[in-house]
């Protein structure tokens, strides 16, 4: 007998004719993961693990870069190689997942959540410099939809600051700012492979290290702080215990998934601006009449393509429109909530009003079906259902 547990994940897949997201396979996952049971070797840092590492030190000129379970882990791995202390003060904008505010809120630090600007919906540079105190060890910016940040204006208030940048950049691998990949600019950067995300294995991250002087004790970190690394390289004839740590080592079976996403990213990424600019191409007229914003990005930057959105006029609006699609069989989401208005935010002070554009984003927002496996006739269905919608 089928259980009631299998009938309502059937109910859920089988809602929708076009749903939010879906997995998509390019070609050698299934192969690469058998290599990686036939070599005998799927814990973690095997094989497949180190080409996925090398591969996105190659596109992003990174020091380090390190595969991680998730990109919670990835920002928690941040938190703690900062050596955070309670009290200390990390700006992060209120627009964001949980898991931005939370690897630093576990350590003991108090979020300090900045607005957004109103066109990108990316931390707002133009209020940083006000939110710093002699307290503030960090600046957090995250990279919404993968389009850039201000990211000259946000390393030239940290300099000046002697602060730590930490790129959110779970949205963003293969985007650019003013031609420099988003991922590179901060000390350290974190990267999504979720199943949502451009390239993903299910589950999984990266943590991104571009100032050399972290390189071994993230190591230490991420090997249970033993000095696990330098053992394989040669360096000790043993490894042992020399520091705090966890174990944030993905199955070598994911990366063996991944490792084949990563290689198909010229293939991905052309789709992915082909869906993404069609929706924008589609549906510009009727935004305009509509009174409905698409996103924006400055000609200085270069979009990942990772998600496209739609900003209603209000809410009522953006939940009458969630509704049209959903009796379309068309899943439509909206995303963030201000997380200094959660329960959790306000317990560090946060109140309506604070974060105002943030407030009406949260309220507005929405977000289409958007997969890499996405047909013409699936986005069309979308598009057309869209258009018939007047907020």
């Amino acid at each position: 007998m089928q259980s009631e547990a299998s009938k309502a994940v059937k109910n859920t897949t089988t809602q929708y004719d076009i749903p939010f997201n879906k997995a998509w396979i390019s070609g050698d996952e299934y192969r690469y993961m058998a290599q990686a049971v036939d070599q005998g070797h799927i814990s973690g840092d095997g094989p497949f693990t180190r080409q996925c590492s090398r591969l996105l030190e190659e596109w992003l000129g990174a020091r380090r870069v390190l595969l991680t379970t998730n990109c919670t882990h990835a920002l928690e791995m941040s938190a703690l190689l900062l050596d955070l202390k309670p009290g200390d003060e990390v700006i992060i904008p209120s627009f964001t997942f949980v898991s931005t505010v939370n690897a630093f809120a576990l350590r003991g630090a108090r979020p300090v959540f900045a607005d957004i600007r109103a066109d990108t919906l990316n931390l707002d540079e133009k209020q940083v410099e006000q939110l710093i105190t002699p307290r503030t060890r960090a600046i957090v910016p995250v990279h919404y939809a993968g389009i850039g940040c201000e990211m000259e204006r946000i390393l030239a208030i940290a300099a000046e600051h002697n602060l730590k940048v930490v790129e959110d950049n779970a949205h963003g691998l293969l985007g650019r700012y003013k031609g420099q990949l988003l991922g590179t600019f901060g000390s350290l950067a974190t990267q999504s492979f979720h199943e949502t995300k451009n390239f993903t294995c299910g589950e999984g991250g990266a943590l991104v290290i571009n100032d050399a002087s972290l390189i071994e004790p993230a190591e230490i970190l991420r090997e249970k702080g033993t000095n696990r690394s330098r053992f394989f390289r040669g360096q000790v004839d043993k490894y042992t215990w020399v520091g705090l740590g966890s174990s944030y080592l993905p199955s070598d079976v994911l990366s063996a998934f991944l490792l084949a996403q990563l290689e198909s990213h010229v293939r991905i990424q052309k789709r992915r601006k082909e869906i993404w600019e069609t929706y924008l191409s589609e549906l510009a007229g009727w935004a305009n009449i509509c009174g409905v914003r698409l996103p924006s990005v400055p000609t200085h930057c270069e979009p990942s393509y990772h998600l496209f959105y739609l900003l209603l006029p209000d809410l009522a609006a953006r939940q009458e429109l969630i509704a049209h699609l959903k009796k379309q069989h068309i899943l439509a989401v909206f995303h963030y909530q201000p997380l200094h208005l959660s329960s959790m935010g306000q317990n560090y002070g946060g109140k309506e009003g604070d974060c105002p554009v943030t407030e009406r984003a949260a309220d507005c927002l929405v977000r289409l079906p958007f997969f890499n496996g996405m047909t013409e006739q699936e986005q069309g269905r979308v598009v057309e259902a869209v258009k018939t919608f007047s907020p």
